[in-house]
């Protein structure tokens, strides 16, 4: 072994266990561990279903489902009955982010398929690639990818809204300066338009227009403040084309015009270059 390649092992000794694969297995698959592990052990499901099973019971990981095994816990997990499993799985040593969620023997956390399923399926592809090439800074990399795959789990176990009203939210946010067009987002989760409007005022305590100006406004304030947009300019990269309803709207949320509100949070550097 040369003396680089020493170096490597010793430093990948140090940092600890940290690599993953991704498995396509029949009914028949199965791994059990009396004695549990010594690390952590992270699956994703995308397509059939697995089980995990510890002495306090078993759950179900559909697709979509980020599960997470502690060490020191005797499990078994494997492919339900009567289906495959098709998953990704990664062992690594404790995060912080893991204090985040419930100190549960196994955690479940589920993301219907949408953004948050291919932001996650897009993490767990990082860690494959960057735990095999091992290339520059490739543990912190993987491991950047894993705190955002717990965060995101750990958001969605502390959320209690209804899930197609979390699709909507993630989906206004997406494309908050798009035109609303309501219709083609009741479709998008699965509703009709009046019940979309009664659900999502029911589970927010605003109407989808509401929400979606909260959202520009705030996002115009900032670009104002932090960015040297004008006013105008502001409104229309928002999502608002007509100004003057902007700044009511703005007015009503802040207190202040927008051009006020431009006047008095403008970035001291952007004070002193215009004078």
């Amino acid at each position: 072994m040369t003396d680089r390649n020493a170096t490597q092992a010793s430093n990948e000794e140090q940092q600890g266990t940290l690599f993953g694969g991704h498995y396509d297995v029949a009914g028949s698959y199965r791994h059990r561990r009396p004695l549990g592990m010594n690390d952590w052990l992270l699956f994703f499901t995308l397509e059939g279903e697995g089980y995990l099973r510890t002495p306090v019971g078993e759950r179900r990981c559909g697709p979509g489902s980020v599960g997470l095994l502690r060490p020191g816990i005797p499990h078994e997990y494997g492919t339900a009955s009567g289906t495959r499993w098709h998953f990704y799985w990664v062992h690594f040593q404790k995060l912080p982010e893991i204090d985040y969620l419930p100190n549960d023997e196994t955690v479940v956390a589920s993301f219907p398929e949408g953004n948050l399923f291919d932001r996650i399926q897009y993490a767990f592809l990082n860690i494959l690639s960057d735990s095999r090439e091992r290339t520059s800074f490739w543990h912190t990399l993987c491991e950047n990818s894993l705190r955002e795959i717990i965060l995101l789990a750990a958001q969605k176990l502390e959320q209690r809204l209804d899930p197609r009203i979390e699709l909507a939210l993630r989906h206004l946010s997406r494309y908050m300066s798009s035109p609303l067009r309501i219709e083609e987002l009741a479709g998008e989760v699965g509703l009709s338009v009046s019940r979309l409007s009664h659900l999502f005022k029911q589970e927010t305590g605003e109407s989808v227009l509401e929400h979606l100006n909260r959202l520009r406004l705030r996002q115009a304030a900032l670009l104002m403040k932090h960015m040297g947009r004008t006013a105008t300019e502001a409104a229309l990269d928002v999502g608002f084309n007509n100004y003057n309803h902007f700044a009511a709207l703005f007015r009503r949320t802040y207190g202040v015009s927008p051009r006020s509100y431009k006047k008095e949070k403008a970035a001291p550097s952007e004070q002193l270059f215009s004078r």
